[in-house]
């Protein structure tokens, strides 16, 4: 006889997910669909801003007064979107992360408009938060209407884990983000019983993104087939390292949030932020601009040819970016820029011990990097192998987040709760 402690029967639980599948798939194609026409739409008119348009002014590309230019124009131009719009491009981004709750669907046009300009004028922000609060928001309007007896939260873990599988490319990412998200929300049913719908999302989500635009977090660094316990050392004491600058970010983060709410007003704080953000890309370079994954591409593309100083100045520049991106209003996510951030710091590290593997180094910093950002243990792990494509670094990386998570944990990550107070 079951009792209220015993699991449900076999044949009840699948009878109660089963019909969960058909929703799961029309929210993973969905969601993979509205992530790649922003991001094309984005990559498109980036061309036109900072190729086309400099070409026929006769500009140089990527000249300093065009790049103070663009980015303060596009501090303006989100300023008013956030200023005059319907929703007003949602709620504050300092206090977003990978999911959270449903916003009206009202807001999501002019956080899907002032997202477009943040992609394509080269603010140092990623598109995750953006695009998983708009797809939460729709998700969740579409589906408590034509499904009902569903309940809310289904459709927020439907259109997150949709929405983080399509970023990544697989719905690993998915899984482990809401594998660490569930043991704090207790419920029926096993954990597997309660991902199984969200996976078919983030599996679906991930398949789409893949078939139209073939995404790979693989940067090209050389593998590492053999490592050693010279590997494991130098892992941990780079992750160490990138924890604690992840750590001063997340310090400073408060401060430099207040310093721009401060000026109260968006049209104010906005193009203040854009003109700060061009003045960080002139010292920085056209490296330090927008969200920072093709950058990386180009930057381990080049390791050999950076000494540690340059690459350590284009991660502190990177930081600069993304702590004044995040605090004046831009609306927009923080691991893609951490990435960069992580990346050019492993190779600094690099540069200055030839010895250790760049695969090692890089994988480390962006580990560290993440871990102290975004406290998502799961997702700093599977971020750093991606980027090796390394299975053998996995191993490293694993040991190498122990120390790192014992400098991070209970101290400040960059983002904020109602008050402006850091979260730990």
């Amino acid at each position: 006889m079951a009792t209220d402690h015993a699991p449900p029967p076999p044949e009840a639980s699948a009878r109660a997910l089963l019909p969960l599948i058909l929703p799961a798939l029309i929210v993973g194609v969905g969601a993979s669909l509205l992530f790649l026409g922003v991001s094309t739409l984005a990559e498109e008119f980036e061309h036109v801003l900072w190729n086309d348009l400099p070409d026929a002014l006769g500009i140089g590309d990527y000249s300093s007064l065009w790049i103070i230019t663009v980015l303060t124009t596009t501090g303006i131009v989100v300023g008013l979107i956030v200023w005059k719009t319907p929703g007003h491009a949602g709620p504050d981004p300092a206090e977003g992360g990978l999911g959270g709750p449903a916003q009206p669907p009202g807001v999501v046009p002019s956080l899907l408009l002032a997202t477009f300009f943040v992609l394509a004028g080269g603010v140092s922000l990623g598109p995750e938060f953006p695009i998983i609060a708009s797809n939460i928001a729709l998700f969740y309007w579409l589906g408590r209407k034509a499904a009902p007896a569903v309940p809310g939260a289904a459709w927020i873990a439907l259109a997150s884990a949709a929405t983080i599988g399509a970023l990544f490319g697989t719905p690993v990412a998915a899984a482990l983000v809401l594998s660490e998200a569930l043991t704090h929300q207790p419920g029926p049913g096993s954990l597997w019983d309660r991902l199984f719908a969200p996976l078919v999302a983030a599996g679906t989500g991930a398949l789409t993104t893949q078939l139209i635009s073939e995404p790979s977090f693989d940067v090209g660094l050389p593998p590492l087939t053999d490592p050693g316990y010279g590997d494991l050392l130098a892992a941990m004491v780079i992750a160490s390292l990138a924890a604690v600058l992840g750590l001063v970010a997340g310090y400073l983060f408060p401060y430099v949030h207040t310093a721009f709410r401060r000026l109260k007003h968006p049209l104010v704080m906005l193009p203040v932020g854009g003109l700060a953000l061009g003045l960080l890309g002139v010292l920085g370079g056209q490296l330090t601009l927008f969200k920072g994954l093709t950058e990386t591409k180009e930057l381990a593309a080049s390791v050999g040819s950076w000494s540690s100083g340059e690459l350590m100045k284009l991660a502190l520049v990177k930081v600069l970016a993304l702590l004044v991106a995040s605090s004046c209003g831009f609306p927009g996510g923080r691991i893609f820029p951490a990435v960069f951030i992580g990346t050019a710091f492993g190779l600094s590290a690099q540069a200055l011990v030839p010895e250790v593997h760049p695969a090692v180094a890089v994988s480390a910093a962006v580990l560290g990097i993440l871990l102290a950002t975004t406290r998502q243990g799961w997702i700093s792990l599977f971020t750093g192998a991606a980027l090796a494509s390394s299975p053998a670094i996995l191993a490293v990386l694993c040991l190498a987040s122990l120390p790192a998570w014992l400098i991070v944990t209970g101290r400040p990550m960059l983002e904020l709760d109602h008050e402006g107070h850091s979260l730990r």
